[in-house]
């Protein structure tokens, strides 16, 4: 049985599965199409998942080629176990939730150790952080939607609906504390 295929192996198994490429240019992809904002990239996790997809025979490398002085770069292309483990891993992945322990449920949890101007200070900075978030993802999503169908943005649209989501929570949240129908008790108590 074969280790479940982590967020960064099932972005690298997908780009592998639209071309052969390097892990430079797998990275530079990543960052260009913004997928950061649904997967943890940096240069030395992906380089790492390339070699373990490699280990695990899901990708395989094609050639070494060398571009002034640049060093070796080793170009991969996806196998055909690696392209069934990419569509079973998606297909899991849409079909079964799994609950995935955000930091933000827990300091929530924990937040009537604030007193209450506190605690309004810090829900409203996460507000004002989520709107810039929602901002700059509305921009890139308009972008998108110039440049490629809906089909291959839509995550972005889901994490704008969650963004927003939780947005809307904390602004009611806020309102709550502030009419006191929400009671802020302090935490001695």
């Amino acid at each position: 049985m074969m280790a479940e295929l982590t967020p960064l192996a099932i972005s690298v198994l997908a780009l592998l599965n639209e071309r052969p490429m390097h892990a430079y240019e797998m990275y530079q992809v990543l960052l260009t199409r913004q997928d950061t904002r649904i997967v943890k990239v940096r240069p030395g996790s992906l380089y790492h998942t390339v070699e373990r997809l490699a280990g695990q025979q899901l990708i395989r490398a094609t050639g070494t080629e060398r571009s002034g002085n640049r060093p070796e770069r080793t170009t991969y292309e996806i196998t055909c176990e690696g392209d069934e483990a990419l569509r079973r891993r998606v297909q899991t992945g849409i079909e079964s939730y799994v609950y995935e322990y955000p930091l933000f449920p827990v300091v929530l949890a924990e937040s009537h150790n604030l007193d209450e101007q506190d605690a309004l200070l810090r829900f409203r900075r996460r507000v004002a952080d989520l709107d810039n978030w929602l901002a700059e993802l509305s921009d890139a999503l308009a972008t998108a939607q110039e440049q490629v169908p809906e089909l291959y943005w839509m995550a972005g649209d889901y994490l704008r609906t969650q963004l927003a989501c939780e947005r809307d929570w904390l602004a009611t949240t806020i309102e709550r504390i502030e009419t006191k129908d929400l009671p802020w008790q302090p935490r001695n108590m």
